[in-house]
């Protein structure tokens, strides 16, 4: 996003967090935001896309956009507890190390309990993203995965290199992979696909709206490309031939903005 509108995502989210526009009540039309705020139509609705992903506000019919409901008033007494303790760690050693994958043993102590060494396989930090377009299709990659010897459909992403940001490297993966370039890309969760035994922080991305700027400069990743409706997802997802992790968060947070009445693309 520019200054331009950095600064207007500034002031809506202003808007909502100073209380001015509270929970569930209607901010102002796109056409008196235009002329309030300066701001071209386009680029308002560039951070009104970035606002709907954060789940700071929702969108209804075209143009019309109120405040969602705080986390707290829709689940009270969620809070977690504050009187666990975290388990020790006292140090740790590599069995293995390369530049794709290390395993170590980690020399932890439970609450309560003894203490012993836990097997850990640190991964590459990874970036993915779910690119929408105006008929809530979503870009996709038909490919081959050796590991479980299977075909499928998967979301463009990959390994955040060196000195990268996690959105730099979405964006890139995507040009890369499939020849499209996004047109906006937002965050929305980062999390550990198996949080037990190995680290490897997945960051997925929701874009909207996308150019064609070539064909997949990646051959290795590269798959066949295609635009999959949005409502082919839960079909594909019974038939197991959504593959990834990152793949089913990305999909099921588009799945649940639409669900709950939030608009998947930028209008």
């Amino acid at each position: 996003m520019g200054p331009k509108t950095e600064r207007v995502y500034r002031v809506i989210l202003d808007w909502v967090e100073s209380g001015k526009y509270g929970p569930g009540e209607k901010l102002p039309s796109e056409r008196q935001m235009v002329e309030d705020l300066e701001i071209g139509r386009t680029a308002l609705r560039q951070v009104l896309a970035r606002l709907r992903a954060e789940n700071v506000i929702e969108a209804h019919d075209r143009s019309a956009y109120t405040v969602r409901p705080r986390l707290s008033a829709l689940e009270p007494g969620v809070e977690p507890p504050e009187d666990l303790e975290p388990w020790r760690i006292y140090g740790e050693r590599n069995l293995y190390d390369n530049r794709w994958v290390t395993l170590s043993l980690v020399d932890v102590e439970p609450p309560g309990m003894e203490r012993f060494e836990h097997h850990v396989v640190r991964l590459h930090h990874v970036a993915v993203a779910a690119v929408i377009d105006g008929e809530d299709r979503v870009l996709m990659l038909w490919r081959y995965r050796f590991v479980p010897q299977q075909w499928g459909w998967e979301l463009p992403g990959g390994i955040v290199d060196a000195g990268e940001d996690a959105h730099t490297t979405a964006l890139r993966e995507v040009e890369e992979e499939t020849g499209w370039r996004p047109v906006s890309l937002e965050h929305v969760v980062t999390y550990q696909p198996m949080v037990g035994m190995v680290d490897s922080p997945h960051e997925i991305f929701v874009g909207r709206g996308a150019q064609k700027v070539g064909e997949p400069t990646d051959v290795e990743e590269a798959g066949h490309v295609a635009w999959v409706p949005l409502a082919d997802v839960p079909q594909l997802m019974a038939r197991d031939q959504l593959m990834g992790s990152g793949t089913l968060v990305g999909l099921l947070h588009l799945l649940a903005q639409r669900g709950s009445g939030t608009s998947t693309t930028a209008g």
